[in-house]
């Protein structure tokens, strides 16, 4: 990965990491169980881009990779039940707040899993672009 792009991943997950802290500790929204595994998969990344791009280790998309498919695995997941795709019937929120509440819906349509939805594709988005670059250098410069 390009410094560049390690800055950009880790100032994604800064605004992400940031933007759910806000949420839960100053406007006081609880956090859902799916809420909590996203951000189980987003508050390392924040470390391990920020010791990438500390040290200049290009080989970040290795571990760094791992928690983003799984993040957006995740987060598509909520934003499918979220927004009806899937029955509520097949919830994993059993205890604490409900992963279908709404407790913000900026311009009608901006919602918590849908920003969530957002950081890891855009994080997505990054790793898969540098890898397909480092493949193409591998092949062509080989």
């Amino acid at each position: 990965m390009k410094q560049t792009t390690i800055y950009l991943a880790w100032l994604v997950s800064l605004i992400a990491t940031a933007g759910s802290l806000y949420f839960s500790n100053v406007l006081m929204f609880p956090p859902c169980s799916l809420c909590w595994w996203q951000r189980i998969f987003m508050y390392p990344l924040l470390v391990l881009f920020t010791v990438a791009f500390i040290k200049r280790d290009q080989n970040c998309l290795a571990y760094a990779s791992p928690l983003i498919v799984f993040g957006l695995g995740t987060s598509i997941y909520h934003n499918l039940l979220y927004y009806g795709f899937i029955e509520k019937s097949i919830v994993p929120c059993t205890a604490g707040a409900s992963c279908t509440s709404i407790q913000i819906e900026w311009l009608g349509f901006i919602t918590i899993p849908l920003m969530a939805l957002t950081a890891f594709s855009i994080l997505f988005f990054l790793i898969s672009f540098s890898f397909t670059q480092i493949i193409f250098r591998r092949i062509f410069h080989e």
